[in-house]
Parts: structure tokens; sequence; C-alpha cells
């Protein structure tokens, strides 16, 4: 298998991609063979710093940089020889089998939706995040940003692409889905829940247990919670701010708020497009990139994006 970084995204870059790529190769026999897109003038002194050698490493030379503030779909056209422009055409012409980036999420996205295209019956993506349970497990929550307005047979489909996570990345044997609302009982909520319920009551490819609500979010009742985007990434901006309190209060190494940290997770996949595009934070460390990495390799493993494929054209 072949997965591309891009060396360039991140506040950090490429120094942290280089320094996660040494804590890939120390912690784990490499099942992949990593293509490092990047500006050679600034990634080869410091693979050579770092001492990050290996016969699974290539570089691809990227002269350019999309930048956090540039507009995503103008960038891509302009900045061909840019580090994520080149990581979405080697994936697409099958070059890579998986391509992770912390860099311009926007771009991300767009490369996403137009140079691997979603898998034929998705309407739309999703994006999603792993929500850690008091009883340690985790769980997922989708969407958390990419869809702010949904329509209920979207909700219905993100189930259906949370599942497969769940159960393939996750290994949560038949996870159960619940949908986020204001009352447990059927017919609550506003139209776009009332709606979606009966979708996902009705969908055999899904285990569904009704409504959930906001005070189940951090307990065993849903593995996989549902909801529109906006809705979604106000929940995770909520549960950012409970590490930022954790840390505050310097109960950051709790063993259960220590799980919130984004690093754990290295990033989010984009649900419902044809190959593996994993988008990292920002601010992404070292064991940020490393998890990544380990993340793209399981999507691969277990072929997630061929099994979605299979789900939406049964």
């Amino acid at each position: 298998m072949n997965i591309g970084i891009d060396m360039m995204g991140g506040d950090f870059a490429p120094l942290e991609a280089v320094k996660g790529l040494k804590l890939y190769l120390s912690t784990s026999t490499p099942a992949a063979s990593l293509y490092l897109i990047g500006d050679e003038t600034l990634v080869n002194p410091l693979l050579e710093e770092h001492q990050v050698t290996s016969p699974n490493l290539h570089l691809v030379h990227a002269p350019e940089v999309i930048g956090y503030h540039e507009h995503p779909t103008k960038a891509l056209k302009e900045k061909q020889r840019s580090s994520i422009a080149i990581g979405f055409h080697l994936l697409a012409t099958g070059k890579i089998d998986a391509f992770i980036s912390a860099g311009n999420t926007g771009a991300m996205l767009v490369g996403a939706m137009y140079s691997i295209k979603p898998i034929a019956g998705v309407a739309r993506p999703t994006i999603s995040t792993i929500i850690p349970k008091l009883k340690g497990g985790t769980g997922l929550l989708v969407d958390v940003g990419l869809n702010a307005d949904c329509k209920p047979e979207q909700l219905n489909q993100f189930a259906l692409l949370g599942s497969l996570y769940a159960q393939h990345i996750l290994n949560i044997n038949n996870p159960s889905v619940g949908l986020m609302n204001v009352g447990e009982e059927e017919g609550k909520g506003n139209i776009l829940a009332q709606a979606t319920y009966p979708l996902l009551k009705e969908n055999t490819q899904i285990h569904f247990i009704g409504n959930i609500e906001g005070r189940d979010i951090f307990q065993d009742k849903a593995d996989v919670m549902v909801c529109d985007g906006f809705t979604g990434n106000i929940i995770l901006k909520l549960a950012e701010s409970l590490y930022d309190i954790a840390v505050e209060r310097n109960l950051s190494s709790d063993s259960y708020f220590s799980r919130f940290h984004y690093e754990n997770y290295g990033g989010t996949p984009v649900l419902g497009v044809a190959k593996p595009v994993i988008i990292g934070h920002g601010i992404s460390n070292d064991k940020a990139f490393m998890n990544m990495i380990a993340l793209a390799e399981k999507m691969i493993q277990t072929d997630l994006c061929g099994k979605m494929t299979n789900s939406f054209s049964a």
C-alpha cells in the first residue's frame, strides 16, 4: 500500500510531519510505502537532522504551499505544484492509496469532492469525530461541520457511513445508532429530526436505537450519534472546551479527560468518497501525524471505502 503525506500542511510543518514519521517508523513495522509530498529543500535537511531513513520513504517535490487563508478552489486550480494538489493528483491516478494532510481544510474537502468524487449513491460526504465514552469505549459523532444544512436522506446516509466506520475502524460489532434530538420519544424534535426518524427506523443496514439527548453523548447509549453539521460542530467545539478546562484545572492527565486530546486520533477521514482522505488538525504534532498514518493504513487494510461502495450499491 502507498500513503501520501502532505509534509507542508499544518502550523508546524514540515518539522512535526518529519518527527511524526520518525515516531511511526520507530513504533511499528511499516506496512506502507510513504510518499512525502513537499518542498525538498525544506524536508530533506529535516529528514537528515532527525535521522529519518527507510527504504519505504519516497520524497515527491512540491515547491508550492496552499495557505490557510487562501480560497480552496482557486488555490487548487492556480497552485498545481502545491503539496495538496500533487497529493490529490497522485491519489486520483492510483499512485497512492490514501492521502493525509493537516493543511488547508477547505482545499482538502474540495479535492476530495472533485478529484476523488463521492461514492455512487452518496448525496453528500461527511466528516465525523471520535467521542470518548466515560466507561472506556469510543463513539462516533457525525456530521461535525461539513454539512450545516441537511436533508433527512442525508442523515440516513451519514448513519450508514458512520456505522461502517465504527465497525471496521473502531472495531465495534453491530454499532448502535442514535439520532441526536431534544427528547427520547418518537415524534420529538424539529422538522429535520421528525422526518429522519422513520428513515433510520426502516434502514435495515444499521442498528437504530432511537433518539438520544445531549446528556447521552458521553455515555454508552449509542455508538454512532447522527445529526446535522451545524449541531455536530457545536457539540464538537463544546467537547474541545472540556479538554481546555481540564488543562486549566491541571486535570489534563486524568484517564478520561486525556482522551479528548486531538493527537490521540490524528485526523478525521472524509466519509463517502471513493478513496481514503484524512484531514488533520492545523496544530498537528508528531503524535498526530503518526496516528494519521496509522489510520490511513487501517482504512486501506480494511478496504473501508470498498465496503462503503458495496453498501450503497446494494
